[in-house]
């Protein structure tokens, strides 16, 4: 099949690079002679027909800008087999050969279907600040989320060694602890707390005594927002109500790690993959994720990279704990 026009469209939640990743995509069509069109606001934008064309000047300047121009969408209605049709229906009408989807594992969920039900090439690019789809090293947008979370563990660590406190930090990851692991050891953080390790209030305390017996003037916990024994608030309260004598604080960064401009290793990687998106649709891939492993591109299936059970690296655990002493 002869690509002549593909669709870009970024959905789920928003990640830096993926203006990045959208300017590279429709750069890589032009040089191989291919139009591309920019659907808005994701799945809900391809119901509605908010389809507009794409040239590489309208992709000028965005590079270093967080958010996604095409903006997006959580939409329900997709789920719907008549609601696709729908869509599909007006990707015909623009005359849309071909997707890269830039979003998560919903993303690449719908796109799977689709694909399938209409047999229209479908190329995924992994954008979420999670790190949580297998298949790839790193997701667009976790890098720079995670410079964003050190950026404001190290302003609270001056407030905590001045006032001898302890600072219960939260972080994003309802399912996944990526963040709080490499902002925890990027943040020189005294624990961790994430979905895929159990965690011990009695430990938890206990640890922290040792380290006001050890004369440590600042103490800080990065808890992700999924952690099985709650949220930073619940956790600080349960530590509080066995050890008051802990001087602690809680702070949630919440959406502040979505946004800002993107590192230059989000810029990158959405470069790569964007340029590598149309290569496989061009070659004739379809239904696949690309990544980066080991430095190298490398495509998954949609349903491995979505439905494969991904660990924390242990070597990154190990170096947590030794260096919290």
């Amino acid at each position: 099949m002869s690509i002549k026009c593909l669709g870009v469209f970024t959905s789920g939640g928003d990640s830096p690079g993926m203006n990045a990743c959208v300017r590279a995509v429709v750069r890589a069509a032009a040089y191989n002679n291919v139009g591309v069109k920019g659907i808005m606001r994701g799945y809900q934008g391809m119901i509605e027909g908010e389809i507009r064309e794409l040239g590489v000047r309208d992709v000028s300047n965005i590079i270093q800008r967080g958010g996604t121009i095409l903006k997006s969408a959580r939409s329900k209605s997709f789920h719907e087999k008549e609601f696709r049709v729908k869509a599909f229906q007006n990707l015909q009408s623009s005359n849309i050969d071909a997707l890269v989807a830039i979003g998560g594992d919903g993303t690449f969920t719908g796109a799977d279907i689709f694909a399938q039900e209409f047999k229209i090439p479908v190329i995924g690019i992994p954008g979420t600040i999670d790190n949580d789809l297998f298949g790839t090293d790193f997701t667009l947008g976790f890098d720079t989320a995670v410079n964003t979370a050190i950026e404001s563990i190290d302003k609270l660590r001056d407030t905590a060694a001045s006032h001898d406190r302890v600072f219960f930090v939260e972080v994003m990851g309802r399912d996944a602890g990526n963040i709080a692991l490499y902002a925890g050891v990027g943040g020189g953080a005294e624990a961790i707390l994430m979905p895929e390790t159990p965690t011990n209030i009695d430990q938890l305390v206990e640890l922290l005594n040792e380290c006001k017996f050890n004369r440590k003037t600042s103490k800080i916990v990065i808890v992700a927002e999924g952690d099985e024994a709650g949220g930073a608030q619940e956790i600080a309260d349960k530590v509080m109500a066995k050890s008051p004598e802990l001087n602690s604080r809680v702070t949630i960064l919440g959406h502040v790690q979505r946004g800002g401009s993107p590192s230059s290793m989000d810029r990158m990687l959405g470069t790569r993959l964007g340029v590598a998106a149309v290569d496989a649709l061009i070659s004739g891939k379809t239904s696949k994720m690309a990544g980066v492993i080991n430095n190298k591109v490398v495509f998954t299936e949609f349903s491995k990279a979505v439905k494969a059970q991904l660990k924390p690296d242990p070597e990154i655990l190990r170096c947590a704990k030794i260096t919290a002493i």
